[in-house]
């Protein structure tokens, strides 16, 4: 492991042991394989068959589609079927969906199981898999009904990350982007000087960007675990994101870098971003391969998505808003303005 970190967290009364860049066989030293059941993605399945062997294995099938209450129910029946007691642990092994659905599992499984994470795509090792929330979606309403409950461990290994798809590495580095624009000028810069090789999955850059985005993350949720305050700062791109990709079902990082390029053209207008470096963080998710724009939208369903999204308190939504590279703020904008700004920066 010539690049590798691990990082004991703790939140309240729950700590998370992070083996950031070493192998899932590490997997095998952390629980009993008699008592340990996985819970894969499908595709990871066919991938990764070696990652199957020993352990009681339930195959969960791919896509956001799976994160519903009819999957939920399937799952609770795998679990009675292999009478699964409290001494067990389920372990996540997939992306963002996998641990939301798993986190969301061990949390209401006989009120409570231990549970961890080896993520397998660079989102949910840089996002999805930190931080404790979890949860399913509602219809079309994304992750409306969770828990917050964090893992005891969670194994950071980069060379699943290689069958990848183009697609789902892009999707990966749009929430780095992300910590990047709320965070971490630095970052920032690196990315852009570094593009090529973090693309082609360089050992030590693609280290270096996870680690960072976890450390920022961790930072951020230690701050504010129940999302009360900073902690708002991790959905920037996101509120419009999600409603973007609730509506048009595109991939989640496309969503969000349109989303982040509009809450730039808002930042413009509210908080003092300078056109030079909104202009900036537009090239910057460009160079990424992600999408700045989209086809239109039906707005009907943008509305109806904004008005039940979980950061809404009575009219207003709590937006995140960028004064530079690097800081961003918290601005509660009334959904009525929003109304009127969003179809003009679209």
């Amino acid at each position: 492991m010539a690049f590798s970190r691990l990082i004991h967290h703790t939140i309240g009364q729950e700590t998370t042991a992070y083996y950031v860049g070493y192998s899932w066989r590490q997997l095998h030293e952390l629980v009993p394989a008699d008592r340990t059941v996985l819970l894969i993605d499908e595709h990871v399945a066919q991938l990764h068959q070696q990652l199957c062997v020993p352990w009681p294995t339930v195959i969960i099938p791919s896509g956001e589609a799976s994160k519903s209450w009819d999957r939920m129910h399937n799952l609770i029946d795998e679990l009675c079927r292999l009478q699964v007691d409290r001494s067990w642990f389920l372990v996540g092994v997939g992306g963002g969906v996998v641990t939301d659905l798993v986190g969301f599992l061990a949390a209401i499984y006989m009120r409570g199981l231990s549970f961890g994470f080896v993520p397998t795509t660079l989102l949910a090792q840089v996002d999805a898999s930190i931080g404790g929330k979890n949860g399913i979606d509602f219809g079309k309403y994304k992750n409306l009904i969770g828990t917050i409950r964090q893992p005891a461990f969670v194994v950071i290994d980069p060379a699943l990350l290689q069958t990848l798809p183009l697609q789902e590495w892009q999707n990966g580095f749009a929430e780095i982007i992300k910590y990047a624009c709320i965070a971490d000028r630095d970052l920032f810069d690196f990315l852009e000087t570094h593009r090529e090789l973090a693309l082609q999955g360089e050992a030590e850059t693609l280290f270096h960007v996870i680690l960072t985005s976890l450390q920022h993350k961790l930072h951020i949720v230690a701050t504010d675990p129940y999302e009360k305050g900073v902690r708002r700062f991790l959905n920037f791109g996101h509120t419009l994101g999600h409603a973007i990709e609730k509506v048009i079902e595109i991939p989640h990082g496309q969503a969000i870098s349109v989303g982040m390029r509009v809450a730039c053209q808002l930042s413009q207008k509210l908080s003092g971003l300078k056109p030079t470096e909104s202009e900036r963080i537009q090239r910057l998710i460009q160079a990424y391969g992600l999408p700045t724009t989209l086809p239109d939208i039906d707005w009907n369903e943008v509305w109806d998505c904004l008005h039940h999204d979980k950061k809404r308190e009575k009219d207003i939504l709590h937006f995140i808003l960028l004064e530079t590279i690097g800081r961003a703020r918290m601005e509660p904008i009334p959904i009525q303005q929003l109304e009127q700004l969003l179809p003009v920066y679209w």
